[in-house]
């Protein structure tokens, strides 16, 4: 299904004859609302599915895989629904349509923000349902009989008697003939009818990654192509000043040296060529406007302006007064670093510029921007654009960007035929859009129970939606900068939360594998384990006073304390921390269990998390999403951290911006919850608790707070 194909908006009747020419079959293109009502009374349409003769089931996919395994969750929404065994099911990344394939709850096509089940729930699952009742339907006129006495299974329509079946692929001409079916045709299963949602069904992505079949954006070699080294200015802001174009011309196999505004790329026949005739390139650059720019200056900033009120995100009870009348005060500065996503997969991108025309070849979080990046660079129309989209070698918010397509578009523009820009991995590390570093300012009091009396959080940092989608701004408050904060799961009858927006200079700052729950959540949960210590409790039963009115919540703590065996004695230097959130629509709780050596080394020994996500759809992926979460976040935790001097990112490979090593690795528990409630989100969740649950432990190993990330190891030598 290609871009031309598909309009920007086709009714049934349009989509039904585009189908003709792909071939004959039935067609289910859905207008499905109100998953999400927006703005001016519209929905977002979404969710396709194709079944041709030979009763093959294809789902055109609406959201990005990249590692989440949303290809296999989003299949099984489909299939359960739709009566076929989840293998029938084959995958198609969608193209690019905002509005056919736009997300209900982010309204752009993209992916992210731990969304892509928590949207598409309802709407999938009614494209399986209509579909089935179609294809009931079509059986019931071929044997002139009621569709009540038919019913379908296993991709065939029986009869209720038994006497007789049709196979799907035996339907399809009839059913694409027939009307859209009434509302008390298509009914939803209920949860209690489901035999593959909620199953540890075997991801359909893996076969394709095994035997190398299945193509990443990196993967992309239309004909004729030829190989870009980049080099971008690295000081924000900066540009190319000297390049010695004729050494790196001299590099056997190198073709062409391309300057833009803030990079120098040079092309070759193969990637070591291009790499070598960067070097002997030799660029230097004007550093520009930013050339200064420290960490110490931004943290200087940070500790300045955080003195300051900030716009309040929520207020009740009071706190003033909370403070003056309490039996203990509690003061804290929580401070976390910039940190870059570090995927595994570079940042990429292959284009090919003609008169009338470009194409690309990417794998991206976001193909609404993409596309518009594209147009706006080469001055083409957005239909002009042709986007080919890939599964994606990692992204936790990075390819939200578009920066790495604007930079590989500059390039190709100035290029005859397609070219690949393969960024190197100090250029994907030092020219990242980071988590903001964030300073924030607690004050907290208790009374002689030791019940919190008192809560005063103020939040200082950059804003990504003042940048990105300004109107998402609630006079000044950055709803993603204080989720997690503004509303904790705790009782607490006085709190005040503020967001102070501070942006650093010569830095840019993006979504990272959940930003806003990602640093609140260690504040929050390492200020609640500094009230439990102030009151002398333990830090499990003090979480559990402040979780009676939230029984969901309470739930998680119980069951991970429970399996955590919280409370039996451990050795010296060892001790267990905890932290419970809901972010994402999903209740987590998580216990550590670490040692801390006489050096001030830590080891996570076991992480155990429970989780009520709602309705699941596969438990294994939950399992698989806790297990990479944690130890993504843990590797943050224990050694990440982006700084700067002289204008310049500091790390720049994965010496000195370290990933987890495999002997740091925990063992991982998972315990799911069942539940009833709407579905919530997974891939961030277990990034954010993991910070705090680890810090929390360090303290009750050796008796020394951890406020500042990445954990400083010599703070904690005996």
């Amino acid at each position: 299904m290609s871009n031309s194909t598909l309009g920007s908006r086709l009714d049934r009747r349009q989509f039904l004859k585009a189908s003709a020419a792909m071939g004959s079959g039935l067609v289910v293109n859905l207008t499905l609302g109100p998953a999400v009502a927006l703005g001016g009374g519209d929905f977002v349409p979404n969710a396709f599915i194709r079944i041709n003769r030979e009763g093959t089931v294809t789902l055109v996919m609406p959201q990005v895989e990249m590692g989440q395994g949303i290809y296999t969750a989003q299949a099984m929404l489909l299939a359960e629904e739709l009566e076929v065994a989840l293998e029938a099911v084959k995958l198609e990344p969608a193209p690019v349509n905002e509005a056919l394939y736009g997300h209900p709850m982010l309204r752009r096509q993209m992916t992210g923000g731990s969304t892509s089940i928590r949207a598409f729930w309802t709407p999938l699952r009614m494209a399986g349902a209509t579909a089935r009742a179609l294809l009931i339907q079509a059986a019931a006129k071929e044997w002139n009989t009621d569709p009540a006495t038919c019913h379908a299974q296993d991709g065939f329509v029986f009869e209720y008697s038994g006497a007789r079946k049709l196979a799907y692929g035996q339907l399809v001409d009839t059913a694409a003939s027939l009307p859209a079916p009434s509302s008390d045709m298509v009914k939803l299963k209920d949860p209690r009818e489901f035999k593959l949602l909620g199953t540890p069904a075997k991801r359909l992505d893996t076969p394709g990654k095994v035997d190398g079949s299945l193509k990443y954006g990196i993967d992309a070699f239309p004909n004729g192509a030829k190989i870009a080294a980049i080099s971008i200015s690295p000081v924000l802001g900066g540009k190319p000043k000297s390049v010695d174009e004729q050494a790196a011309l001299q590099v056997k196999g190198v073709r062409q040296v391309v300057l833009t505004d803030s990079a120098v790329a040079v092309l070759a026949d193969h990637t070591a060529a291009a790499k070598k005739g960067l070097e002997a390139a030799a660029v230097e650059w004007d550093d520009g406007p930013n050339a200064q720019v420290s960490s110490a200056d931004i943290i200087r900033q940070l500790d300045q302006e955080s003195l300051e009120a900030g716009a309040v995100a929520r207020s009740e009870g009071d706190v003033a007064k909370g403070l003056d009348n309490a039996v203990a005060r509690v003061e804290a500065i929580y401070q976390l670093p910039f940190l870059s996503h570090a995927a595994m997969e570079p940042m990429n991108c292959t284009v090919h510029v003609r008169e009338d025309a470009c194409e690309l070849w990417v794998g991206t979080q976001n193909l609404s921007a993409a596309k518009q990046a594209a147009a706006t660079v080469t001055g083409l129309a957005p239909e002009r654009i042709i986007i080919n989209n890939h599964i994606v070698g990692g992204g936790f918010g990075r390819r939200l960007e578009v920066d790495g397509i604007t930079h590989a578009v500059k390039v190709a523009m100035q290029v005859k035929g397609p070219v690949k820009v393969i960024w190197s991995r100090e250029e994907d590390i030092q020219h990242g859009y980071y988590r903001p570093y964030y300073y924030d300012r607690m004050s907290g009091a208790i009374d002689a129970d030791g019940n919190p009396v008192a809560w005063k959080h103020r939040v200082s940092g950059s804003s990504i939606f003042a940048r990105i989608a300004p109107g998402a701004m609630q006079n000044g408050v950055d709803p993603d900068g204080v989720e997690g904060a503004a509303h904790p799961p705790y009782k607490l009858p006085a709190i005040h939360v503020e967001f102070k927006q501070v942006e650093p200079q010569g830095v840019l700052t993006s979504w990272w594998r959940g930003v806003g729950p990602s640093h609140n959540v260690f504040v929050v949960e390492s200020f609640i384990d500094e009230l439990a210590a102030a009151a002398k409790a333990d830090p499990v039963e003090y979480r559990k006073r402040l979780l009676t009115e939230n029984p969901r919540a309470l739930r998680v703590l119980d069951l991970a304390a429970e399996k955590a065996e919280w409370g039996k004695p451990v050795p010296s230097r060892r001790g267990r921390g905890v932290a419970v959130q809901f972010a994402f629509g999903t209740y987590l709780a998580m216990i550590a269990d670490a040692t801390v050596g006489a050096d001030g080394t830590v080891r996570v020994l076991r992480i155990i998390t429970a989780v009520d996500c709602g309705l699941t759809v596969n438990s294994d992926t939950i399992a698989a999403q806790m297990e990479g979460g944690a130890l993504y976040g843990l590797t943050a935790a224990l050694h990440g951290a982006i700084t700067l001097k002289d204008g310049r990112v500091e790390q720049s490979n994965f010496d000195n911006y370290q990933p987890l090593r495999i002997e740091e690795a925990p063992h991982v528990e998972t315990h799911i919850v069942p539940s009833a409630e709407p579905p919530g989100g997974i891939g961030e969740a277990a990034t954010s608790a993991v910070f705090p649950a680890v810090t929390n432990a360090i303290f009750a190993a050796v008796g020394k707070r951890v406020r500042t990330l990445p954990v400083n190891t010599d703070e904690l030598k005996a």
